[in-house]
Parts: C-alpha cells; sequence; structure tokens
C-alpha cells in the first residue's frame, strides 16, 4: 500500500498523524497550511519564540483545514512536544543549540523527530540517530532539503546497480563569502526571508551543511576543502565533474560536491562498468557521441517544507527514514572567520557577522583542531586575533560548555572515538 493510500486508511478512521511543529516562520508557516490539505494528518502543535507567529499559522491552518482540531499554541517548544495531541516533531528552527534542546526532548518524550535544521544534524546527528534508534524511535532529515532529495536520486541509482561517481546541487545564488544580515538585508526583505537566513545561503554555509548532511549519510566525502564549486549545466556537468587526467576539476570521484548553475536543482553522476549497460544508459539518457561513460541523472527542483509531510508519513507508518547518518560522520562544517576578530570578542554563529562554515572531511577537522560550526553557540570568546579567512581552532576560542549542543557533540565524539 503506497503512503498516500495509508493515509487516506487513517483518514477514513479518523486516526490522523498528530504532528508538531517548532519553528513557525517561512517554512514552518508553509509546511502547517500543506499539511491542511493532506488526508489522515493534522497539526497538534505549534510553537514559535514569537507566540503571534505561531498563532497566525494555527489561525490560517483552521481557516484552511476540514476536521475539527486542537492544536496547542505556545512559546514553549517542551509544551508541544510533550503534548498528547502530538506524535511526531517537527524541528523547523534552524539553530543548532534549539535543535539539540529539541532533539533532546523529543526523545525523552519519546516522539519521533523530523529535522528541517540541518545545522544541528551536522553537528550532533550521528549520536542523536543512535540514540532514537535504540529507542525505537525515528530521527530524520526531510524530503525536500536538498539532501533529502539527493539521497532519493542516490537510492534510485544505487538500486539499479549503478556506480555513483559524484553526488550534489545547483547552489541557488552567488557566493558571497563575507556575507552578513545588514548586506542581506535588502534583498531579504524582498524575498520577505530571515536575514540571517540569506546570509547563511549567501556565504555558503548553508551549501556546506547540506553536502555535510548528504555525506554523512552516504559515506561519501568532499573532493577537497569546500568543494570545487565550478560553473556548470546539464551538457557540461559530467565532463567538468570528472577527474583530472579525463578533463575534469576532480582528483578522486565518490564525491559530493555542489555547481554554480542548474539551482534549485539536484544530481547524481552514474557509470557502470558493464558494456551493456552503458549502451542502454547512452541510449536512454539521448546523450551525444561524444559523452560517456559518465551520466547526469537530474531533478530540476525540490520543494523544500512542502515535501516534509512525506517523512512525517515515512516516520509514523512505514516507521523509516528520508536521511539519516550512517555512524560516524564522514565530513564537517568548519569555522571560518568571514572578518577579522579582536581577541576578547564574541563571535555570533551560522548566518551572523562573524564566521562561515567550509565542508571538509572529519578526519582533517580532527588532524587540524578546527571547530565545528554548529558549536559556535552560546558565549564563545576570541582568545587572540583571528584573521578573516582563517579556520578557527581550539586555540583561537574559548567554547561555550554550558550549551546543549556542546555537550551532546562532547558526548558524540565519545561515542566514536577511536
Amino acid at each position: 500500500m503506497s503512503i498516500y493510500q495509508e493515509l487516506l486508511t487513517r483518514d477514513d478512521a479518523n486516526q490522523p498523524i498528530k504532528v508538531g511543529i517548532i519553528g513557525a516562520g517561512q517554512m514552518g508557516f508553509g509546511l502547517i497550511s500543506q499539511i491542511s490539505n493532506i488526508p489522515g494528518m493534522v497539526v497538534g502543535g505549534i510553537c514559535d519564540v514569537n507566540e503571534e507567529n505561531a498563532n497566525r499559522a494555527k489561525t490560517y491552518y483552521h481557516s484552511q483545514e476540514k476536521h475539527d482540531v486542537a492544536t496547542v499554541v505556545s512559546s514553549d517548544y517542551r509544551e508541544v512536544i510533550q503534548s498528547p495531541s502530538v506524535e511526531v516533531v517537527i524541528d523547523a528552527t534552524g539553530v543548532p543549540e534549539v535543535g539539540a534542546q529539541i532533539s533532546l526532548e523529543a526523545l525523552r518524550s519519546r516522539k519521533h523527530l523530523v529535522l528541517l535544521n540541518v545545522e544541528v544534524d551536522i553537528t550532533i546527528g550521528s549520536y542523536m540517530s543512535s540514540l532514537f534508534n535504540s529507542a525505537g524511535l525515528i530521527y530524520s532529515g526531510s524530503a525536500g532539503d536538498e539532501p533529502g532529495v539527493i539521497m532519493e536520486l542516490y537510492e534510485f541509482a544505487k538500486t539499479m546497480g549503478l556506480e555513483v561517481v559524484v553526488a550534489g546541487k545547483g547552489k541557488n545564488n552567488p557566493l558571497k563569502p563575507t556575507a552578513n544580515p545588514d548586506t542581506a538585508a535588502d534583498e531579504a526583505k524582498a524575498k520577505n526571508m530571515n536575514p540571517h537566513m540569506l546570509a547563511a545561503f549567501q556565504d555558503g554555509t548553508k551549501t556546506m551543511a547540506e553536502m555535510n548532511l548528504l555525506s554523512n549519510a552516504i559515506g561519501l566525502g568532499p573532493d577537497k576543502v569546500g568543494m570545487h564549486g565550478v560553473q556548470a549545466n546539464l551538457d557540461n556537468l559530467a565532463e567538468k565533474l570528472n577527474l583530472k587526467e579525463n578533463g575534469g576539476v576532480l582528483d578522486n570521484l565518490g564525491v559530493v560536491e555542489y555547481v554554480d548553475g542548474l539551482a534549485p536543482g539536484v544530481f547524481v553522476i552514474v557509470k557502470s562498468e558493464l558494456e551493456p549497460v552503458d549502451e542502454e544508459l547512452r541510449y536512454l539518457l539521448k546523450v551525444g557521441e561524444n559523452h560517456g561513460p559518465h551520466y547526469t541523472l537530474y531533478r530540476p527542483y525540490h520543494l523544500a517544507s512542502l515535501e516534509t509531510p512525506i517523512t512525517i508519513a515515512k516516520a509514523v507508518l512505514q516507521h523509516d527514514t528520508s536521511i539519516h547518518p550512517i555512524g560516524a560522520p564522514v565530513s564537517e562544517t568548519v569555522t571560518v572567520a568571514k572578518r577579522d576578530i579582536k581577541a576578547g570578542e564574541t563571535l555570533d554563529g551560522i548566518g551572523g557577522y562573524s564566521v562561515r562554515g567550509v565542508l571538509e572531511t572529519h578526519e582533517d577537522m580532527k588532524s587540524n583542531g578546527h571547530i565545528p560550526i554548529g558549536l559556535i553557540s552560546g558565549k564563545v570568546v576570541a582568545k587572540q586575533d583571528i584573521k578573516e579567512g582563517q579556520f578557527v581552532t581550539h586555540d583561537d576560542v574559548d567554547l561555550d560548555p554550558s550549551t546543549t549542543v556542546w555537550k551532546l557533540r562532547s558526548l558524540q565524539d565519545q561515542m566514536f572515538s577511536e
């Protein structure tokens, strides 16, 4: 039975999946609105630090929902998570520290957790996924986010017996490494976005984090620190993301990557060593005589929070995930200064004025003493001057051990230490 048919069965039996959404901003509001049109699923709770946002989302949801639903509204995430009107929790906050607290509360309350918070997943996801699994609960990234959509393509290819040589996404906007909420303010206002969120897209942190999450889910790492980010289109993508000896930019195959172009699409580049299969790929994908033996499978869109209900349904109905870490971290999004920072200054976090994230392997992070950007949370103070463009190390800053994300990351490091 398909997920849709299972939802119809739930609807007929008046036993809908009860969803609690933490974060009623752009992504959360879109998700809440969409659920009003989905059979067998209702919004049982909404939380936002600004309770007006939560009430606005509730009002709109109830204006569209055909059933009589009691929806808890609160500025306290614990009230929503603990509510009997909620069986699966959606973290749509995008803040590592808040996400860490939500993860713990969902686990304690024995509720499934679906993340629209890539930032917390790349910081403590290996540990939290293990804890949720041990408790018989689902911990999952979301369908619709680029990593989840690429995961669908990756598993599609692997199920056919194809080798995936590159998995990645197109970047939505030009890379501006020093972007901050001030420089992003006008565009954010025009797009009705939070300027911190837009700054995190523009400075590359979000792209690095998304490929980090994918890397930890499929086991492929970046070819180099920060990836290549070449300009590419569908016609030349497989050629550019090939080995240097074959005219491309890569030192290795079996990597995650992003390109300038193709946005908002995602892709996997595949090959087969079997000559008959290669011939079929060449014929069926309608590429020219000079193309191959690498072929691009491409999806030209991702629908972000609008696809999240698919993951919600998979979690509750099929006890399955859309994407989750396979074990120990493969990659990390580490901290780089995007301005000169003086000793004694307090650093702000993702999407702020001080730092941005860059992807590297977990092993490189450990050997270099670099800091996952999700740990720039709470009161983080520079111990010495840090230059713009410098990778931030533990010698450079004092982290905040009082934060939940720091404590959980410490436990993750212990769990996966050699």
